[in-house]
């Protein structure tokens, strides 16, 4: 089984739960899988076209899947998936 990390910000729908083991081929899958356990997971990570959001970058194994096969990039046991919301605003510094 494959662990995604769950970012703070999507706790609320995993019922707090900083990591979730799924079983599934690739990393499409692991998305509905979650989906199916936390309902408004996949709208939180997916836009209506079913692609990445832009501001949430997913790693696998600490390469971002962007770069890689994307929602097709296939997963195998023990690799762990990990979901990063972007992070903007703040002010410069002077």
């Amino acid at each position: 089984m494959a662990t995604v990390r769950i970012p703070g910000p999507l706790r609320t729908l995993s019922q707090g739960e900083a990591a979730v083991q799924v079983e599934a081929g690739d990393l499409r899958g692991a998305i509905e899988q979650l989906e199916s356990r936390f309902p408004g997971f996949r709208e939180r990570v997916l836009d209506p076209s079913g692609n990445l959001r832009q501001f949430v970058n997913v790693y696998l194994n600490d390469e971002d899947v962007r770069f890689g096969g994307g929602l097709d990039v296939k997963l195998e046991p023990k690799d762990e998936v990990s979901i990063i919301p972007a992070v903007a605003g703040g002010r410069p510094l002077h």
